[in-house]
């Protein structure tokens, strides 16, 4: 199976302390990962690492069969989809949802002088109905609610049909309404063969979508436990990420966790 993320003995050193210590791991192209660990563990160093955004201290990080500094990270990005808070703060408030996602084959942020083919306008209608979007196609984009603004980012991270697609807590701060068809639309989105491997970054089990295969918990930049999601989400392991006792349910593939009484 082709290997879309490949990490082997990787660290991140920030001010002498290790924000990634260690980490061995690998990301199938047919596997859905989430990586979940408390504030501060190196969640989002990860996927800086998978975006090719940041560059280890020592160690080897490949993606999509090209190993950071040996290659041009600009010829690896477009094949990335990356979608998070950060990313939403930079699209402008006035360019509308259409353009949000068009704007994405050219890999700009707002709509200039780019000349777009109708099949890139066709893609674009396509992938926002694919996320219950086609209706807002014409409101611009500050305009729309968190849950609205979330499903437009994923969008655009999908519209050029990348080859890894990273997910940065694309639920915080949703109401349950909007966090369940949020679920809803990454499980039908994860259960398709043509998905592309996909890594999603949570703080929290009750967010993970169902249709997701694997996950890797982390404490202090260290792996504490990786692989299949049914072995591998546990409460002792979720005890050791979180330090402190922890109790896990899950009925039809979904998870709730809570503090041990």
């Amino acid at each position: 199976m082709p290997i879309a993320l490949d990490f082997t003995d990787v660290v991140v050193r920030r001010d002498g302390r290790n924000i990634i210590d260690h980490v061995t791991w690998q990301v199938a192209d047919d596997e859905r990962w989430v990586v979940l660990g408390p504030n501060g563990a190196g969640k989002t160093t990860l996927l800086q690492l998978a975006d090719t955004l940041l560059h280890p201290t020592a160690g080897t990080v490949t993606v999509l069969g090209e190993t950071l500094g040996r290659t041009d990270v600009f010829e690896v990005r477009p094949r990335i989809g990356f979608a998070s808070s950060a990313m939403a703060r930079r699209i402008p408030r006035d360019e509308t949802v259409l353009n949000t996602v068009l704007t994405a084959a050219f890999s700009v942020l707002g709509r200039w002088n780019e000349e777009y083919e109708g099949i890139d306008e066709r893609r674009a209608l396509r992938v926002l109905a694919d996320w219950k979007l086609d209706h807002l196609a014409e409101r611009t984009f500050g305009t729309l609610s968190d849950g609205e603004q979330k499903r437009v980012q994923i969008a655009r991270a999908v519209m050029t049909d990348p080859e890894l697609l990273l997910l940065d807590e694309p639920t915080a701060s949703l109401d349950l309404g909007s966090r369940e068809e949020l679920l809803g639309l990454l499980s039908g989105y994860a259960s398709s063969p043509t998905t592309p491997a996909m890594l999603m970054v949570t703080h929290h089990v009750e967010e993970i979508p169902v249709g997701f295969t694997h996950v890797m918990l982390i404490r202090n930049g260290g792996v504490v436990a990786a692989g299949p999601i049914a072995e591998t989400l546990t409460a002792e392991n979720l005890t050791d990420a979180f330090a402190m006792p922890i109790t896990l349910t899950s009925d039809g593939g979904r998870y709730a966790a809570r503090a041990a009484s």
